[in-house]
This record gives structure tokens, sequence and C-alpha cells, in this order.
């Protein structure tokens, strides 16, 4: 069990917590670095072929918040990280603002997979748990197709068995 380091933290619960795979960060670092690339090509060209030397200080603030995205994401990533417990799922996420929530198996609607071209590159989905609530919708990024899918099937299987009457 993991435990939270100060008082000030948010207790992290008992049993197993479950973490994105490690592709997800080589997805996210690609993502953010090729849009990186681009807007400093971008504002190179701007600058040097058509004298638009104004646009020097928002594309340099875009390249600082680029960099420390590029910095901070392998910490995002580890922040992030589901429970499955005897009667909900809870997901977690957050360095600065954390949170944590229980989505209730009875109150599932939809459980859904998503992959773009670079995620199936990688073999990673995100899941998405929609429930009539709209604040509870939970999305796990990165995960491995194969526990994407492992998981879907769990939450459906169990989800069947607690239907809670709306």
């Amino acid at each position: 069990m993991v435990e939270p380091r100060s008082e000030a933290r948010l207790p992290l619960g008992d049993g197993t917590w479950y973490q994105l795979a490690k592709a997800y960060v080589r997805v996210q670092l690609i993502t953010t670095g090729l849009f990186l690339l681009l807007v400093l090509v971008g504002g190179l060209v701007a600058v040097f072929a058509f004298d638009f030397r104004w646009l020097v200080i928002p594309a340099a603030i875009l390249l600082v918040i680029l960099a420390a995205v590029l910095a901070v994401t392998p910490r995002q990533a580890r922040s992030y990280g589901y429970q499955l417990r005897r009667d909900d799922l809870v997901f977690r996420r957050g360095i600065l603002w954390q949170r944590i929530v229980a989505v209730p198996y009875g109150r599932m609607q939809l459980v859904d997979i998503t992959h773009g071209p670079l995620d199936r590159g990688f073999g990673i989905a995100q899941l998405k748990i929609v429930t009539a609530a709209a604040v509870t919708g939970v999305t796990l990024p990165g995960l491995t197709q194969q526990a994407a899918e492992q998981l879907r099937d769990t939450l459906i299987e169990v989800a069947e068995t607690r239907r809670t009457g709306l």
C-alpha cells in the first residue's frame, strides 16, 4: 500500500494502484516535441522570411511553456493511477492539484476505448467512463491496448451486476 508523504496529501487508499503504460510518456513527448518544433520553425520563418519581428515574444513564450510541459510530462504520467475496489473504480491524477474520483460501478453508462494513429503505433489506448453526472466522467489515458480492453470488459461485467435504478 502506498501512503501519502504528509498529512496534507490526499490518502491513496488500500489495494493495488495501476499506473499508465510507459509508452504514454513517449507519445506525449513526441506530440509535444513536434508541436514545439512546429512553433520554432514557424516562428523562424515568420521572423526571417516575412520580417514579423513582433512574433518573437509570443513564440518565445510558447516555446518556454512547451519546454516546461516536456519537462513535467514524465512526472505527470506517474501521478495517474486507478484502483478497482469492491463497489467502485477510483481514479487519481495531479501533481499540484490532485483529483481523486470514485465512480460506482452501478452508475457507469458507457465505457469507451479510443486511440489515435500514434497511440496505435505504440500500442496504447484511452479508456473513457461516462456516468449520468457529467463531473464524474473519468478518462484513463495511456493504458496498453490489452489492459484497456480487459478493464472495459471487467467494468461492463461488474456494472451489469451492480445496476442501480434511477
